[in-house]
């Protein structure tokens, strides 16, 4: 296992850093397969929440690869899904993770958010959430701080709702176009559904893979400014068991001493 440059605290949460977005991918992803044998030994079933952005395909891919899971005792989400794109469409999330993991460990069951009426796919959808707690959360921070689709302008820490209809910040969805996966922002939905900051946080365990230039400012903020959700991350601070990895890119120059 590649061994991180730096090791930190930031409050609750555990900081690693590593040389490139490879050496991340890798570790991250072997150690949320460890925790997730330690799960499956313990309990019949294990409840898993993922992200799906192009932050995530190293981890992924060093999840999928990790050998001695049953996958057949496995319930996995995913966060937040575009509301107005069609069901075939590559932009869509659950394509995503249906490629770069769902099609490849094949979990025991897969709970894809559906597209149709907003408000009953929400009310539905927060029934599957709630029926067991939620072992693990694999999640990013977007460029603007967002966890999910949880935007400065309507995260809450304190959300009553398991998940919800969002307006997207514009730089939300200017980051979909960085990322490659629009061509421009005018293609990019207005709104999606997204799981609140209270169901990300109710996990016992939190993986967060964060790599990359362009991510530089939502770290340099997760680590550094007040609690607020002018910053969602910054909430991650607080969680009892999360586990922060990135990059230099992200992370910016390392001093010691």
């Amino acid at each position: 296992m590649s061994l991180p440059l730096l090791n930190r605290r930031c409050e609750n949460l555990a900081v690693q850093v590593f040389a490139d977005r490879r050496q991340m991918g890798r570790h991250a992803g072997e150690t949320a397969a460890a925790y997730l044998r330690k799960c499956l030994s313990a309990k019949d079933n294990v409840r898993i929440i993922f992200a799906a952005a192009p932050s995530q395909n190293e981890f992924l891919a060093a999840l999928a690869a990790a050998g001695d899971i049953d996958w057949s005792r496995v319930t996995a989400f995913h966060m937040d899904e575009y509301i107005g794109l069609p069901a075939g469409s590559a932009q869509r999330f659950s394509h995503y993770l249906n490629r770069h993991l769902f099609d490849v460990v094949r979990p025991g069951q897969v709970h894809l958010i559906p597209e149709g009426d907003e408000r009953r796919v929400c009310r539905d959808y927060a029934a599957l959430i709630s029926r067991a707690p939620l072992d693990m959360v694999c999640l990013g921070v977007g460029e603007n701080g967002h966890l999910a689709f949880n935007d400065p302008p309507v995260a809450d820490f304190h959300d009553p709702e398991i998940m919800k209809v969002v307006e997207l910040d514009p730089a939300c969805r200017r980051q979909q176009v960085n990322d490659g996966c629009f061509a421009a922002i005018d293609q990019v939905p207005t709104q999606a559904v997204t799981l609140t900051i209270p169901t990300l946080m109710s996990a016992a365990r939190l993986f967060c893979m964060v790599p990359g230039i362009t991510k530089r400012a939502a770290v340099r903020g997760l680590l550094q400014l007040p609690l607020s959700t002018a910053c969602p991350a910054t909430v991650l601070r607080t969680h009892p068991a999360c586990e922060l990895f990135t990059d230099v890119d992200a992370y910016g120059e390392i001093t010691h001493g």
